[in-house]
């Protein structure tokens, strides 16, 4: 029997600040799904997707708080299983 791992998403305001928070988010999860809408931009990958702190850095070209995802994230689908000041990790709690 083969199991499918379930969805989990995030959807984040389009704008030009977020831009580089969605490339290092598609560079860090190889199985990511991006949709772009009016606005939005959804992400979805199965089992989990990972932000992490140093991967924004490298691509914002400064400093960057995971405290501040909260000003980009719209909604999600799934649980915040870990979030530090490294890396922010969205999944499924079994």
């Amino acid at each position: 029997m083969t199991t499918t791992l379930r969805q989990v998403g995030i959807d984040l305001q389009e704008s030009e600040d977020n831009r580089a928070l969605i490339e290092a988010i598609e560079g860090d999860n190889p199985d990511l799904t991006i949709r772009h809408l009016p606005g939005l931009v959804k992400l979805q990958a199965p089992g989990r997707i990972v932000v992490n702190r140093e991967s924004v850095e490298a691509r914002l070209g400064r400093e960057w708080e995971t405290g501040e995802f909260q000003l980009a994230i719209v909604s999600y689908a799934g649980n915040f299983s870990e979030w530090d000041d490294d890396q922010i990790v969205v999944s499924w709690e079994h």
